[in-house]
């Protein structure tokens, strides 16, 4: 799982790399990669029968591939809005998201430990955007914010699939996601022009920065408690700040790095109290 946020957190200091494509382009082109990645991994990991899933799976497993998606493309497209610590600090939001939006739509109870950390994220995050809002962050700011939602949306989709007896597979969901979003940005990345040198960098972050990854993180999942998953989940925003620092230049303003220290904080008080309270 470290491997796994290790490789999910290249995106920043690649996409700075990046000579000509912008944008949907990026966009499509990271998500055409990935399309291409999994339809090699998964036959190799589960069969030829892994493709059935995909019209066996029922409407949570679209919903799900629905939410990849808009992960996939908000991801990117913010990372050409603003910066790289901004997009993962907020990216980060998405186990408290995920407690409020499963609170509305399963009925699941919010314990007063995640209310908490909901309060103290939420100043952290205004803190961080409170002065850069209104100077040009604003759009990347909205569209960083659509990934937590997004994730905490797939979460209660499977949850809620699962609680009518449903199963959810993840992988063939990504593969779903990333069709959608390539699909979606094509029209608005044309007319394409990314160099060979982009095309190259964007192959990378298909296979490695996401294929790779998602696939391993599924089977993550099988092994570690809901807890542990989502207190190594937080190595991406760490990784990923300090290879855009140290990689690209991109050194995070004191707003940002201030304003992460209580959005992680928050989360790992919440998760590591969680972690203790297991039998």
């Amino acid at each position: 799982m470290v491997w796994v946020t290790l490789m999910w957190s290249i995106a920043g200091v690649v996409a700075r790399q990046l000579d000509q494509a912008r944008s949907f382009e990026v966009t499509f082109w990271r998500s055409f990669f990935t399309v291409l990645s999994l339809l090699v991994l998964l036959p190799l990991l589960r069969g030829g029968a892994v493709f059935a899933t995909l019209r066996q799976g029922g409407r949570a497993l679209w919903l799900s591939g629905l939410c990849w998606s808009v992960m996939f493309t908000a991801f990117m497209v913010a990372l050409t809005l603003t910066t790289v610590a901004n997009v993962l600090i907020t990216m980060a939001l998405a186990p408290l998201a995920a407690a409020l939006i499963a609170r509305v739509f399963i009925g699941y109870r919010i314990p007063p430990r995640t209310w908490a950390a909901i309060v103290v994220a939420g100043l952290g995050i205004g803190y961080m955007y409170g002065g850069r809002f209104m100077a040009g962050h604003a759009a990347g700011t909205l569209v960083a914010l659509a990934v937590p939602l997004a994730t905490a949306a797939n979460w209660t989709i499977n949850q809620r699939a699962h609680a009518w007896g449903e199963r959810v597979d993840l992988v063939p969901a990504v593969l779903i996601g990333a069709l959608i979003s390539a699909a979606a940005t094509l029209p608005l990345a044309w007319p394409l022009q990314a160099s060979l040198h982009d095309i190259g960098l964007l192959a990378l972050l298909g296979l490695v920065q996401l294929a790779i990854p998602c696939t391993l993180a599924v089977v993550c999942a099988r092994v570690l408690a809901a807890p542990e998953m989502s207190l190594l989940g937080l190595l991406e925003v760490v990784f990923g700040i300090l290879l855009a620092w140290v990689g690209a230049g991109e050194r995070p303003s004191d707003e940002a790095l201030l304003g992460g220290v209580l959005v992680i904080g928050a989360l790992v008080g919440n998760e590591l109290i969680a972690w203790r309270g297991r039998p």
